[in-house]
């Protein structure tokens, strides 16, 4: 039974809720307004909650000093590619562990599930030995092939085998009956029904592809192939000191697509979770 709550404790908890979001919100604001100040004005305490005076040519200087252009397009394709993917990868994976009959099935899914275990530095060095044989070295190969095929996807394979296990063998039976293939049940019946485990899938994927520094760092030496978390260690002056106001108006543009990304598809996000049964 429902029960409404009275204005003054609607307004309690709204006032809680402000309260709890400054940690979350609060350093987002400070890093957009730093960026347009000048970098006297950036560590003044008490901090300035909106600029003095506004420095819009850093946003100039980030394309000046480096070719940010091009590195802001060489992660967004990556982690197009990457996050498309997965996505293949792991729905025919995790349908192939929930829904086929093979020997050892459960033991080769538990097997696939120790992935999770191993951080990735401890594979850096085998794999950029594999890659430099391979000559795939300052490419960006390494960046496409290790998401997709490597111990990242292996998450994405399970959240996929597990919305899959939910659904009812009866639809696969009747599809039976109608004269359809095992890969047609998967294309027509199974794969349009785990549209919410595929967003979940594309959302923490594109955001892991993104973000990711280690590999980057490792795989690739020339500015022209940076992706942007490599790029932002760049802007620096003649002594190595960070230019604060530049690199904070560089970390901005690179934060915008992961705000729309969330913003956009936070619901499929919780709605595919929900489906697979992980919940935080």
């Amino acid at each position: 039974m429902k029960t409404d709550l009275s204005p003054r404790i609607k307004v309690a908890l709204y006032g809680l809720m402000c309260v709890l979001l400054i940690p979350f919100v609060f350093p987002t604001w400070w890093m957009i307004t730093s960026s347009v100040k000048p970098i006297s004005d950036i560590f003044a305490f008490p901090p300035d909650l909106w600029p003095r005076r506004f420095d819009f040519s850093t946003y100039a200087q980030v394309f000046e000093l480096q070719p940010f252009a091009r590195q802001y397009w060489n992660s967004a394709y990556i982690a197009a590619i990457v996050t498309a993917g997965t996505m293949i990868v792991s729905s025919m994976a995790g349908y192939a562990f929930a829904r086929i009959k093979f020997p050892f099935s459960n033991a080769i899914f538990m097997v696939v599930l120790l992935g999770l275990l191993i951080p990735s530095e401890v594979t850096i060095v085998p794999l950029f030995q594999m890659f430099l044989g391979w000559g795939m070295i300052n490419t960006h190969w390494p960046l496409i092939l290790v998401p997709i095929f490597g111990a990242p996807s292996v998450f994405a394979t399970f959240v996929m085998r597990q919305f899959f296990i939910a659904l009812p063998t009866e639809l696969e039976e009747a599809a039976r009956v109608d004269g359809l293939g095992r890969f047609k049940i998967f294309w027509i019946i199974a794969l349009p029904l785990a549209k919410p485990a595929l967003g979940a899938v594309a959302i923490f994927t594109f955001l892991h592809s993104w973000n990711l520094y280690l590999e980057p760092i490792v795989f690739l030496s020339s500015t022209q192939m940076f992706t942007l978390p490599q790029a932002l260690t760049q802007f620096t002056d003649a002594y190595g000191g960070a230019m604060w106001n530049i690199q904070l108006a560089a970390a901005t543009m690179t934060a915008i697509p992961v705000l729309l990304v969330f913003i956009v598809a936070q619901k499929q996000f919780v709605e595919g979770l929900a489906h697979t049964g992980l919940k935080g």
